[in-house]
């Protein structure tokens, strides 16, 4: 028997208490979260989240971060609120910064499968 979301939808609205502020990184983060955006205003975001549902969990705002100029964002990661690693998603595609900008995401969305 496969698990059903009525298991994952209260998995994925515990982890969202955890998983407070948002990351962006030029390259996959590893286990660390490594290669984070650095300088030109960049900072960690706030993240909220909507209640989960149909085993997915997503942003309940978007999440808008400065980048400086000659960069490209690969992966947004999530931290706890005390500054420990909690993983990355890969973006659907690199966004590349020729100059100084704002990447906007939403929705961020986590999904339990069985």
């Amino acid at each position: 028997m496969a698990l059903t979301n009525a298991l994952f939808d209260p998995m994925l609205d515990g982890g969202a208490t955890v998983a407070v502020e948002a990351s962006l990184h030029t390259a996959d983060p590893g286990s660390s979260g490594g290669s984070e955006v650095t300088g030109g205003g960049y900072a960690r975001q706030p993240v909220t989240w909507a209640a989960a549902s149909g085993g997915s969990v997503a942003t309940g705002a978007p999440v808008v971060f400065n980048v400086p100029g000659s960069t490209t964002v690969t992966h947004a990661g999530l931290w706890t609120s005390g500054g420990t690693w909690l993983g990355s998603l890969a973006l659907a595609a690199p966004e590349q910064f020729a100059a100084p900008g704002t990447l906007t995401v939403d929705p961020m969305t986590l999904t339990l499968t069985d």
